[in-house]
């Protein structure tokens, strides 16, 4: 190992073992050997095997599901390496949970993204590195530096690389609140950019309504920070082919598919599902659609610029 990179330790949490073990890989450096268990009524230990007194930590848990056991695991993890003397102490959580409850839509609901954001800073953690929050405004729920990391650029290099037609491209934004999400692909592409405006009647629930821009004869690319039920990516999707679209790529950077999601996806019209991989993919999500781009290269680059003091902005920074 470097000497420059003899002060970091990596800790994986249970949520996603592949990615910590990518991330290890890449860097060149060992995971550092944890304990994590659960007694019989539920509670979770945690014990750091090896010293981490003055020592730059990382640790990678995504709060992914099970959401409140995977956050658990993660708060008692960084109080058990503020109590054992870490020098710095870094969360790194591609996937944050709770992300949706960032305002009060009505009266009497929590903002529990506000309240994640609270338990973070209260167990210790000194910062914060998460990719692609479902709301910009989460970052300010934090008073400890938090950087939000984009996969965009990863999603638009894979298409760029790979044989598809970007003469005949489109991308669509599934929903209003996808629509600078959308642009920002559309630049990176140098692709026209449409949208569909829907009506949701109730959660998990959409119904496509029309569609602003010109999509017949178009292959599509639709994307979205997360695919939960699929239920708005798939009626898109399914709308778009009876508009005359030809062949139809969705991305997205949280592959969630819950619930129904895996039938929902392989029955559409969706030809080809480019995903990250932030969250775990069971084999029965890891449907014949996904093609997974890791994340793994982008959060190893972060952590290095973290160490040695560099710009971590360059990496999301909008042109």
């Amino acid at each position: 190992m470097d000497g420059n990179y003899s002060n970091i330790v990596l800790i994986g949490g249970s949520a996603h073992p592949k990615l910590n073990w990518e991330i290890s890989e890449l860097l060149g450096i060992p995971l550092t050997t944890t304990e994590i268990k659960h007694f019989a009524d539920g509670e979770t230990y945690v014990h750091i095997c090896e010293s981490v007194r003055g020592k730059d930590v990382y640790i990678i848990q995504p709060t992914c599901k099970p959401v409140n056991e995977n956050l658990m695991e993660l708060l008692i993890a960084i109080d058990t390496l503020k109590r054992a003397s870490a020098g710095r102490i870094n969360a790194i959580i591609p996937y944050y949970g709770y992300s949706r409850q960032d305002r009060k839509d009505k009266a009497r609901v929590p903002i529990t993204a506000k309240l994640v954001a609270d338990l973070l800073d209260k167990a210790g953690a000194d910062r914060v590195v998460s990719v692609d929050l479902h709301a910009d405004q989460i970052q300010g729920f934090f008073d400890i530096p938090m950087d939000r990391l984009k996969a965009q650029p990863l999603i638009a290099e894979y298409i760029k690389s790979h044989d598809y037609d970007l003469s005949n491209m489109v991308v669509v934004a599934p929903d209003v609140g996808s629509v600078k999400r959308s642009r920002t692909m559309a630049e990176m592409l140098e692709i026209p950019m449409a949208i569909i405006d829907k009506r949701r009647p109730q959660a998990n629930v959409s119904e496509v309504m029309n569609v602003i821009g010109e999509v017949k004869g178009k292959d599509v690319i639709m994307i979205d920070d997360m695919i939960d039920t699929a239920g708005t990516i798939v009626g898109a999707a399914n709308a778009l082919r009876e508009l005359g679209a030809k062949k139809i790529i969705a991305a997205c950077t949280h592959p969630l598919f819950n619930g129904e999601a895996p039938k929902r996806l392989t029955e559409s019209a969706i030809d080809t599902l480019i995903v990250t991989n932030t969250v775990p993919l069971t084999p029965e999500k890891h449907i014949s659609k996904v093609k997974v781009v890791s994340i793994a290269p982008l959060l190893c680059n972060v952590i290095l610029r973290i160490h040695t003091g560099q710009s971590v902005s360059v990496l999301f920074e909008e042109d």
